[in-house]
């Protein structure tokens, strides 16, 4: 029973990372949406739902090669993410 309780809290500690990080990243898009390109937002922001939804399936299979494929599209999401940014 502890370890379900470990895994429990776990999941509500990465649950509250993921909020505080989302929080920021809203509020940067909202800084770069006051004096940038709104389209160049748009896609900001969809890369990071996508990286989102994506590490959210890293962290649920169990599967090695799926996991490989998954911190690729990660990785290229990040890359995309870094250079929209700049």
């Amino acid at each position: 029973m502890g370890d379900a309780g470990e895994g429990l809290v776990d999941a509500e500690s990465r649950l509250a990372e993921r909020m505080e990080e989302r929080e920021q990243e809203k509020r940067k898009a909202r800084q770069t949406a006051k004096g940038g390109d709104p389209e160049k937002t748009r896609q900001i922001e969809s890369l990071n739902l996508a990286r989102i939804e994506t590490q959210r399936q890293l962290d649920t299979t169990a599967h090695d090669a799926r996991k490989k494929q998954l911190g690729q599209a990660l990785a290229e999401l990040d890359k995309r993410i870094a250079a929209l940014s700049k």
